[in-house]
């Protein structure tokens, strides 16, 4: 049964792209790239089979969620840089830096820095107070419920804004180079991300993501060699050539392109850096390995290949500039002859082709649809396994003990729900900068996971009370101040001048989280907060030493 269903999707597959032949024709940008959709079609049959291969040894629920914590260091650290150099980081921050210059790099650092927090602070604790997700983690001495519940629509919240960004990436790429309609070409992607998920589990979407990690790196390196020989290996005449094409001049070279006020700057900045610390996909990744040495092993692995690939971006970003958009009268004009109009998120995959013709676009293309189809299918779980690991098995079946088998039915279930509303958002949001969107989810990340996920590790006197308030109003704040800000009260939802004038809220958000966690905390007297007090020390016992971390404990 698992094998025709999965069968049937590379038929379609097929299929989908054969018909791509006639919807496409008319327009330079949307012409068929045979190589390009032969090298699709490889990626997609080579990944359905590692799913086939996967979903014969998922078993149990400890299969499903974290590949029965069976995967090394070395290959966890891999597969969290293939999670984590997603769309946002490959196709836009390369367009980032091609539309705006210097500025773009904000993101690559801001992506970055958030490493050594989750290196130094987390990532040994995570393993060993957790199960399958951080809300095992942040409900450890705290009561199950409402602390789940609040974990799960962090998770949901983060996951759903995170997805619309790879949604909005593959269907850009697929429509530009296959010529599908844009619609179409978001359904096929969430239909392969459910096959993914719901079959495979954890030990398919960790493969999946380890091949696209090196076929990423390997074809991002290829292309910023191939577009630094083309300047002498010399820096000083790639960004001089940069100035004198791009439409900004020199003010490519300066800051406040992207963020122009102290107020912006430094809330994006504590949004990318804090938000990487509460993103679900990245931390439930710390439950697959084996035991704490092997989860700070993994952060050390995947922080080496993340600062190295953002070095990359930021040449590909200029040398976008350079041979993309200084190709006049070339091949990346739009229908409407101008170059790459609305297109900047999909400035790599041409300059892909500037540097290596049909066949690395080709390789790239496939790259860069395995880098998102990687990346979705780890998010696609971490919100399953929110709604059916956190939800359903331990907040609302009480006292009850969930057999695994239904328990992880419902996680199947979730996944095809997920899946349709990363289908309908990516439609809504398709003509926003993908780094931009992931940009708001860190922002959710940064102001209703990581801090209540933060006091639960290190502050004593954290109370249930303390965390539920806290954490509802960090999730909220987000929220509303997001929904009234530029990006959807203007740009989405097209009304005029925006409520809130900042496009990334956590310089008020992530404040507001942790003053209120310590102030409803503290100003807690009930025989329930003192019970999280008194646990603390157990608690703190096992999340430095990993005694008893097999399993999470419930209280």
């Amino acid at each position: 049964m698992l094998g025709k269903v999965l069968s049937l999707l590379l038929l379609g597959t097929v299929a989908a792209f054969a018909a791509g032949a006639d919807l496409g024709a008319g327009t330079k940008a949307e012409e068929i790239n045979v190589p390009a959709v032969f090298m699709f079609l490889l990626f997609v049959a080579g990944t359905l089979g590692i799913t086939y291969w996967a979903a014969k040894r998922t078993k149990s629920a400890k299969d499903f969620y974290t590949a029965g914590g069976g995967i090394t260091g070395t290959q966890n650290g891999t597969a969290i840089a293939g999670d984590y150099m997603s769309a946002a980081s490959f196709l836009g921050i390369t367009g980032m830096v091609y539309l705006k210059g210097y500025d773009g790099l904000i993101f690559s650092i801001g992506f970055l820095v958030g490493w050594p927090i989750i290196l130094f602070m987390i990532s040994e604790q995570l393993r060993n107070l957790g199960k399958y997700t951080f809300a095992d983690v942040t409900a450890y001495r705290l009561k199950q419920k409402p602390v789940r519940i609040l974990a799960a629509l962090g998770s949901i919240a983060v996951v759903l804004l995170y997805l619309i960004a790879q949604m909005v990436g593959a269907g850009k790429l697929i429509e530009i180079l296959f010529g599908l309609d844009y619609e179409f070409a978001v359904v096929l992607v969430g239909a392969l991300m459910v096959a993914y998920v719901a079959f495979g589990g954890m030990l398919a979407t960790t493969w999946v993501q380890i091949i696209k990690a090196v076929l990423l790196l390997a074809g991002t390196t290829f292309m910023s060699i191939m577009v630094m020989s083309q300047f002498g290996f010399d820096f000083n005449t790639l960004f001089t050539k940069a100035t004198e094409i791009h439409s900004k001049g020199e003010a490519i070279m300066s800051p406040g392109g992207l963020v122009n006020d102290p107020i912006s700057a430094v809330s994006l900045g504590i949004a990318l850096m804090f938000g990487t610390a509460g993103l679900p996909h990245i931390l439930m990744r710390f439950f697959t390995v084996s035991d704490a040495k092997e989860a700070r092993k993994s952060v050390f692995v995947a922080t080496g290949l993340i600062g190295y690939f953002y070095i990359l971006t930021f040449i590909m970003g200029f040398g976008a500039i350079v041979l993309v958009l200084g190709a006049e009268g070339g091949p990346y004009m739009a229908a409407d002859g101008e170059t790459l109009k609305g297109m900047n998120n999909m400035a790599a995959v041409w300059l892909a082709h500037a540097v290596g013709g049909d066949y690395f676009l080709g390789f790239i293309s496939a790259v860069a649809f395995a880098t998102i189809l990687a990346v979705v299918s780890g998010l696609t779980l971490a919100g399953a396994s929110a709604i059916s690991h956190d939800l359903y098995a331990n907040a609302f079946a009480g006292d009850k003990k969930v057999d695994e088998q239904k328990e992880m039915q419902v996680s199947k279930y979730a996944t095809v729900g997920i899946g349709i509303l990363a289908i309908i958002f990516g439609i809504a949001f398709e003509k926003q900068n993908i780094a931009f969107v992931v940009a708001l989810a860190f922002t959710i990340a940064a102001s209703a996971n990581f801090p209540v996920l933060f006091m639960s590790i290190f502050w004593k006197k954290l109370t249930t009370r303390g965390a539920v308030i806290g954490g509802y109003l960090g999730l909220i704040s987000a929220l509303v101040l997001v929904i009234l800000g530029p990006v959807v009260w203007t740009s989405i939802l097209g009304n005029a001048e925006p409520i809130v004038p900042y496009k990334f809220p956590a310089v008020f958000s992530v404040p507001l989280a942790f003053i209120a966690i310590w102030f409803f905390s503290i100003t807690d007297k009930s025989e329930d907060a003192q019970r999280c007090i008194d646990e603390f020390d157990a608690q703190d016992i096992r999340c430095q030493t990993g005694i008893g971390a097999d399993g999470a404990t419930d209280h």
